[in-house]
Parts: C-alpha cells; sequence; structure tokens
C-alpha cells in the first residue's frame, strides 16, 4: 500500500493535480489513467454501482503505478468513509457539505486519534500486523489522506468561511451542476449567477490553506479553472471515452 500521498503534497505545497472521476468497475481503465499521466484517479461511488469491494482491486491496479486513488462515498457516514480508508484508498470526498460542523465531522472521521476518531483495527493499512509498529504507522497515515467535502448547494454559501476555517480540510470541491440546481438552474452550469457564486468562493479561498477543486470536460475549460484559482480539477472517463470515440467516426471518411 501507498503510503505518502502525492496529490496531498502537490497541493499543499501550492502545485496543481489534474485527475479524473472513474465510476466504472475497471482496473483496467484505471491502468489506462496512470499510464496516460493523470495525477489521481477519482472513483465514484457516489453515482453509479461502484462499492469498497469493486474499488479494491482498482486501488490495487493504480499501486502498481504509484497513482494515488481517492473515492466519492454516496453518504455522509463514519462507517462508510472507514471501510474506503481501509482497503488502502489515498482520500475521501463528501458530497453535499452544507456547514462547517458537518465539515469538521466528517474530516474528523478520516484521521485517527488525536487529530480525529476514525476506527483504528489491523488490516491493510497497518500490513496486516506484519509491518512497522502501529504507533509509528499512525501518523503517517493520518497525514496521507486527502480531505475534501463538496460545495454544492446555495446553504454551504452562507457558511463559507467556517468551512474554508475547518481543521485538516484539504481540497473544497465546487459541484457546478448541483449548485446550479440549487439555485433554480438545472442543467445550466455556466448559468451567470451560478458562475457569480463560483467567483465568490474563488475569491474567499485564494492565498488560504485549503485548495479548490472542480470539474472539467476539456483542455480548455481545464485551463480556464486553473486560471481562476482552481489547483485540483477532474474530467470524467466516459465523457473522455465518448469524446475521444465521436471525434475518431467524425474524422473517418466512409
Amino acid at each position: 500500500m501507498l503510503l505518502t500521498n502525492p496529490v496531498r503534497e502537490t497541493l499543499r505545497a501550492g502545485g496543481m493535480a489534474i485527475g479524473t472521476f472513474m465510476p466504472i468497475a475497471s482496473p483496467e481503465l484505471v491502468e489506462v489513467c496512470a499510464l496516460a499521466g493523470f495525477d489521481f484517479v477519482l472513483l465514484d461511488a457516489e453515482h453509479g454501482p461502484l462499492s469498497p469491494e469493486t474499488c479494491y482491486p482498482m486501488i490495487l491496479a493504480a499501486e502498481a503505478h504509484g497513482l494515488p486513488t481517492l473515492a466519492r462515498v454516496g453518504q455522509a457516514d463514519r462507517q462508510v468513509i472507514l471501510k474506503f480508508l481501509d482497503i488502502g484508498i489515498g482520500g475521501v470526498m463528501i458530497p453535499q457539505v452544507t456547514t462547517g460542523e458537518q465539515a469538521a465531522e466528517m474530516v474528523r472521521a478520516m484521521r485517527y486519534h488525536p487529530r480525529g476518531v476514525r476506527g483504528l483495527a489491523g488490516g491493510r493499512n497497518f500490513a496486516y500486523g506484519m509491518g512497522d509498529p502501529a504507533v509509528e504507522l499512525i501518523p503517517r497515515l493520518n497525514d496521507r489522506v486527502l480531505s475534501l467535502v463538496q460545495l454544492e448547494h446555495t446553504d454551504a454559501v452562507a457558511n463559507l468561511d467556517a468551512l474554508l476555517a475547518t481543521p485538516d480540510l484539504d481540497v473544497l470541491f465546487v459541484g457546478p451542476n448541483d449548485l446550479a440546481q440549487s439555485m433554480g438552474y438545472p442543467g445550466q452550469p455556466g448559468h451567470a449567477e451560478v458562475q457569480s457564486v463560483i467567483d465568490r468562493v474563488c475569491a474567499a479561498a485564494r492565498g488560504g490553506p485549503v485548495a479548490l477543486g472542480t470539474v472539467a470536460a476539456d483542455a480548455a475549460a481545464t485551463n480556464r479553472e486553473l486560471e481562476r484559482g482552481f489547483r485540483l480539477v477532474a474530467s470524467n472517463v466516459p465523457t473522455l471515452l465518448a469524446r475521444a470515440a465521436r471525434d475518431l467516426l467524425a474524422a473517418v471518411r466512409r
């Protein structure tokens, strides 16, 4: 298991990380993403059929190439978070977080005492009892985990300062689609009012310890978000595959 997390180290040093959402249970596609050069793969267990059981071989495939894996879980629940962490995931994203209190509770669920309340048991994180002593591994495991919460509802905007002040929070990830929906503009993440709210989030986070994350469908959109102040940007594997397939077929001379 990887005991370091290059994505967290990069973000803490002020750098940028480019990755992709993976909603498909496929270790082979994870390997393709690793070989293509992505900085991380985010296994999406919120939208789609992924579970800890299906994610485990995908984590192993990523580790074979030194690629960090993150997981978006479907429930803001300590037990759900624990199951993904215990199989070796490098970070957890919590959807629909609206308050500083909720963010703090979820971030603490990702770390052991004294920085959190994560349940401690032997297993993969501790080399099944055949590695370094647990007392030595615990600080390293705490530092390894990348903590992400999603801002994707207008209720969260009112608590923006509290969210950004959450101890041990690494990334505030803006979800433009659900944010737009909560503002009364479903399917319109580019609406001027939605983008104005996102600009406000960017301004509040600028220069602070919490990195901003978001989604981008292509290279042009990724560059725009990086220039805007986002430092963790993720595309989507099905979208990338669909675009490549359409482009190929459109270019074929039949």
